[in-house]
């Protein structure tokens, strides 16, 4: 059985190992075994990104959906008069840019590195392959994607239907 240890620990990459543990710990992922975290992981391109980098920038046609790893990123957008306008900091666990997986569009805001920040990217040929090759780990992620777009849904639906019941002055 030592032997066995020993090998195993010969042949494992713990980075790799990392990674797949990393993944498996976000909600998006949650659905997928060990074998499927694995796929998706060499799937993945991790980059860090030094304070202040910029991730992509308000307009860019989105390609790719960004994981955060470690470290924290701004998204900003430009008000009408040209000024940016913070909208929020994202944390470790948190993802973003997930609109790029589903449509070609630019993007609605600008990324920034506000420290090192190591990110891991899915782009969305990856997933299309992921799709072709491994049905089962690109359904369950376009899967819980679809759930986090309702639920969005609803929330914009409900503020608005609150903000048409408020009394005008």
């Amino acid at each position: 059985m030592d032997a066995l240890r020993r090998l195993t620990r010969w042949f494992v990459d713990p980075q790799f190992e990392h990674r797949k543990k990393f993944l498996g710990s976000l909600d998006l992922f949650a659905d997928l075994s060990s074998g499927d975290l694995g796929q998706l992981a060499r799937s993945l391109h991790a980059r860090t990104y030094r304070p202040g980098e910029v991730v992509f920038v308000e307009g860019d046609i989105g390609r790719a959906l960004f994981i955060l790893e470690s470290g924290s990123v701004e998204l900003a957008r430009r008000s009408p008069g040209g000024e940016p306008v913070k909208l929020y900091t994202l944390k470790p666990g948190e993802f973003f840019g997930e609109m790029a997986l589903l449509e070609s569009l630019p993007r609605s805001a600008t990324a920034t590195a506000v420290e090192t920040s190591r990110l891991h990217l899915l782009y969305r040929t990856k997933l299309e392959a992921l799709l072709r090759s491994q049905p089962r780990i690109g359904t369950a992620i376009m899967r819980h994607l679809a759930r986090l777009l309702s639920a969005r849904l609803r929330r914009v639906s409900g503020a608005l239907t609150a903000a048409s019941a408020a009394p005008h002055a």
